[in-house]
């Protein structure tokens, strides 16, 4: 419309995923007359980096400490005729939006800031949110239909143990994903580390012996999508590397590592295996299920 006075607004936001639910904002009601639910974010103030922006107003309006993705996706929406501050406006709306995360442990959201536009946080199913059940400004819906998962690939090295009907395992602590469950001892290669000494690395940290890696049984590969336990949502593809491997006769292991992602190490008998007693990863059966296996 011409001749109304022009304003053009930059805002930051952040997509932030868990468990099939999205983070959202419900807008003050002297904003908007209507219920509508937003995306966590605001204005960048002058002088402000986006990134820095969008972390304050997470907090702001939901009380949560997050962590946002290096880089953003841009929308524009050109307004003209609408209201601000009780004026009409030709307005132009630039919103960055980020992906964001906060911590798996971390509090229900609510609202800290005092008199703002923001009057409820909370987590909306994203089954509602699509339906149409939740009632969204457009941003999150396009948001959403543009939004792709963090994709992490690791390759990582597991040793295959075995004394008598026993098989060596360590159990994943809190701290990692699949936690409580029963895994074989390795972890991930570091950048030009050897595959070999990698895993002797990890068997020496999680087990507390040292072992004699042998030869390659197998390539297992692992790919699904969930919260990792940053609090990221993530589309991961894991590759294992399993090898044979042997401990002296008389090692007794026992976790060495502090505050890491194992808190058990046992000869675990394959038979509790078989029957279902010990829950264990995907990577111990795939394992188990080899036609040659070292003993």
């Amino acid at each position: 419309m011409a001749g109304l006075p022009q304003q053009q607004r930059v805002a930051a936001y952040a997509v932030i995923l868990r468990d099939a639910h999205l983070l959202l904002c419900r807008i003050s009601p002297r904003i908007s007359a209507e219920e509508r639910w937003t995306l966590p974010g605001g204005g960048v103030e002058h002088g402000e980096h986006p990134r820095e922006a969008v972390l304050r107003e997470i907090f702001e309006e939901t009380g949560l400490t997050a962590d946002v993705s290096e880089t953003a996706r841009v929308y524009s929406a050109h307004l003209p005729g609408v209201w601000r501050g009780g004026i009409r406006v030709d307005a132009h709306a630039l919103r960055l939006v980020y992906d964001g995360w906060v911590a798996t442990d971390a509090p229900e959201p609510r609202v800290v800031e005092v008199d703002g536009s923001t009057v409820e946080a909370a987590w909306q199913p994203l089954t509602k949110i699509l339906d149409g059940e939740v009632p969204v400004v457009p941003l999150v819906v396009e948001a959403l239909s543009d939004h792709q998962p963090f994709q992490l690939q690791r390759i990582a090295a597991y040793a295959v143990i075995r004394r008598g009907e026993a098989i060596l395992l360590t159990r994943i602590s809190e701290r990692g994903h699949h936690s409580g469950e029963w895994t074989l001892p390795g972890g991930g290669i570091d950048h030009g580390e050897p595959p070999a000494k990698a895993l002797a690395r990890e068997v020496r940290e999680e087990c507390g012996v040292a072992c004699a890696v042998g030869g390659l049984l197998d390539v297992h590969d692992l790919h699904f999508s969930g919260t990792a336990p940053s609090g990221r949502f993530e589309d991961y593809h894991g590759i294992h590397l399993l090898f044979a491997a042997t401990v002296p006769d008389d090692a007794e292991p026992q976790v060495m590592e502090v505050d890491g992602t194992t808190d058990a190490v046992a000869w675990v008998p394959e038979s509790e295996i078989a029957a279902g007693e010990r829950p264990v990863t995907e990577v111990v059966r795939a394992a188990l299920s080899l036609d040659t296996l070292p003993r």
